[in-house]
């Protein structure tokens, strides 16, 4: 069992590892297997790639991010450019069904509005967003609209894909369908263990909600 001093460390290194984060003024702690990030970076893509580098960390149970995103000059853009911006960069995207969503830009922040067929899709929209100069945020109010299928199913599709995943221990993992909303439970190794169930259960016909409660255990 990590001590809360080798994880702050283990936390760190790896955030130092990182190329892309390496100028960043980010400050660590760790209580209890939860890592705790404050501090500045200079961009909204620097943010998101800090939590998940903290994330991907052996003996991280949870991450809380309170780092604030500080813009150098030369990444500034007004809210007309960046909305431009993100309307091209959706465009551009071939996993996104652009013709269905909508953008609202307020002070560097970028809604995304409207509806998918899949979670991969909407995944893929807040990820053409986040790397656009002058962004400080993503508000993702996307919505994922599946056809109709029996609980019975949905459990079944979701089971099978676990059980088929080398990197998962499916007899650890419940599952509960209802109305198209999963909910997962049990324990995992690894973060990435915990988003690979996530994503075997976004990946079921039928699915428009995921509430994934499952445990990081070491």
């Amino acid at each position: 069992m990590q001590t809360d001093m080798q994880l702050q460390r283990d936390v760190i290194e790896e955030l130092a590892w990182q190329p892309n984060i390496r100028d960043a003024e980010i400050a660590v702690g760790a209580k209890n297997g939860v890592a705790t990030l404050s501090g500045f970076v200079s961009s909204y893509a620097q943010k998101y790639a800090a939590v998940r580098a903290a994330e991907a960390v052996r003996g991280v149970r949870a991450v809380a991010d309170d780092l604030k995103v500080r813009l150098p000059q030369s990444l500034m853009r007004s809210d007309t450019d960046i909305a431009h911006a993100a309307v091209s960069a959706l465009k551009w995207d071939v996993e996104v069904p652009d013709a269905r969503l909508k953008v609202l830009v307020d002070e560097g922040w970028v809604s995304l509005d409207g509806t998918v067929e899949w979670q991969f899709q909407r995944t893929a929209a807040e990820s053409a967003i986040r790397r656009l100069a002058g962004v400080m945020g993503v508000i993702n109010r996307i919505t994922v609209q599946q056809p109709r299928a029996s609980a019975y199913e949905v459990n079944q599709h979701i089971q099978e894909a676990l059980e088929r995943s080398a990197a998962l221990d499916a007899g650890k993992i419940s599952i509960e369908a209802r109305d198209g909303k999963v909910v997962l439970r049990g324990t995992v190794r690894s973060w990435a263990e915990r988003e690979d169930a996530e994503r075997a259960a976004w990946a079921s016909p039928g699915v428009t909600e995921v509430d994934d409660e499952i445990a990081v255990a070491f």
